[in-house]
């Protein structure tokens, strides 16, 4: 299991899709500045930004209702301050501390699967004494 989830998307990507709804600058390889609200993000760094401003080399400045960019033409993205906080550095923190141990009710068995493993657990202390009830 990954640090971020069964998926196996690293921690970049996951740190994108948060950024999703928030305001993000983009560099890419032919030198032009965009910032915009990030609409979408995808898992190959594929962005979809609406209301960007886009700054060429020459340094000319436009106004584009929407884009998509590409991840292969991305040189570097400039994140909001306020991700420092998001939960996915909660969950890293819990890896490290735990060895790979996957946070409180995450992975936990439910339904049937939790039933047989308490009656399991219960035939091991000595505690289950059947259906009928008599030990």
């Amino acid at each position: 299991m990954s640090v971020v989830g069964n998926n196996r998307v690293g921690i970049p990507i996951v740190l994108l899709h948060d950024c999703e709804g928030a305001v993000v600058s983009v560099e890419t390889k032919n030198g032009e500045i965009i910032r915009g609200l990030l609409f979408e993000a995808e898992d190959m760094m594929n962005l979809y930004i609406k209301n960007a401003v886009v700054w060429s080399v020459d340094g000319v400045k436009r106004k584009v209702d929407q884009l998509y960019l590409r991840g292969k033409e991305i040189v570097f993205i400039v994140i909001p301050q306020m991700l420092r906080h998001a939960p996915m550095f909660q969950r890293i923190k819990h890896w490290r501390k735990h060895g790979g141990a996957p946070p409180e009710g995450v992975g936990a068995a439910v339904g049937q699967a939790a039933a047989i493993l308490r009656k399991a657990n219960e035939r091991r202390k000595g505690g289950f004494t059947g259906r009928g009830g008599f030990g």
